[in-house]
């Protein structure tokens, strides 16, 4: 193989692909994004002790206020924010070509999953309470790993 076989452009066939991957990164990004802010409210609205960041929302005091809502004096959505901005961080890298990240991310979005699962179960059958902020973090976590299924594989 010669150096200019080297470093030769790649060919049109493999770009379309490339580019593909690279923008479902991007949407993963800022999915992540999105719910780095969420988590980020709600460990402010935690933290400032503000139980009236739900407005009329029935329930939404509740679980924020509920003894799941922290772990040894943390807030939840503390955990939720460093979740949500590594899986940012992550989906970055991956669309600038560092795919070996994409296990890790892969990984981080499980946990999420999990989780994401665990808390919607104790809002539902155990507090009997909503908090809609917490449904957007869910949906959201759902919705960063269905766009991670989605997204095609690199080689």
């Amino acid at each position: 193989m010669t150096v200019a076989e080297k470093t030769s452009p790649p060919t049109r066939e493999a770009e379309p692909k490339a580019r593909s991957g690279t923008l479902f990164y991007w949407v993963l990004a800022i999915i992540a994004l999105v719910g780095l802010a969420d988590a980020t409210f709600l460990t402010v609205a935690h933290l400032t002790g503000d139980d009236a960041v739900c407005g009329s929302f029935a329930g939404c005091s509740e679980v924020l206020g509920s003894k799941y809502a922290a772990i040894y004096g943390i807030p939840t959505a503390t955990f939720g924010a460093v979740a949500y901005f590594t899986a940012f961080s992550l989906a970055i890298l991956a669309a600038f070509g560092y795919l070996g990240v994409k296990k890790f991310l892969v990984a981080l979005v499980a946990a999420m999953f999990l989780a994401s699962v665990y808390f919607l179960y104790l809002q539902a059958f155990v507090l009997h309470a909503y908090c809609p902020f917490c449904l957007l973090s869910a949906a959201l976590t759902f919705f960063l790993g269905g766009v991670l299924l989605v997204t095609p594989v690199s080689r």
